[in-house]
């Protein structure tokens, strides 16, 4: 099995957080892969600005790390292939204007803190959405 390691983030405006659609089937907060010689921190804000052309971002914490698989092609089931260990930060922005720059993320939303979960595709992303939710305010 392939280990990969991704960084993202939840991105704060007002009570609103940025989430991005993958491929057209499915959701969740911004993260990608780290580049070769990227820190996660650098990482995450690079995937967050490919996934939704936000750039003005003011780093706070970083919420914790957890794994799970690849979503499965057609954001179906998981990538049993790959297992990404994912960390993740938290920012907040003024920036409104979401103009994804990647073709593979064509969609990025800003969703009301309480509806977040409803819309991410992936069990482990909801869950430590829920988990973290209480740090974002």
């Amino acid at each position: 099995m392939k280990l990969s390691k991704s960084a993202g983030g939840a991105v704060l405006n007002q009570d609103k957080v940025l989430v991005v659609n993958q491929n057209h089937n499915s959701w969740s907060l911004p993260k990608g892969h780290i580049d070769p010689g990227e820190d996660a921190l650098t990482a995450a804000r690079r995937e967050i600005k490919e996934e939704s052309g936000i750039s003005e971002l003011t780093f706070i914490k970083e919420l914790g790390n957890y794994e799970r698989h690849k979503i499965g092609k057609h954001g179906e089931g998981d990538e049993i292939r790959e297992l990404k260990h994912i960390t993740m930060f938290l920012f907040k922005t003024d920036q409104q204007e979401l103009k994804p720059e990647d073709p593979d993320n064509p969609e990025a939303r800003w969703v009301d803190i309480h509806e977040v979960s409803k819309l991410l595709t992936h069990k482990k992303d909801k869950e430590f959405f829920e988990s973290v939710k209480a740090e974002l305010n």
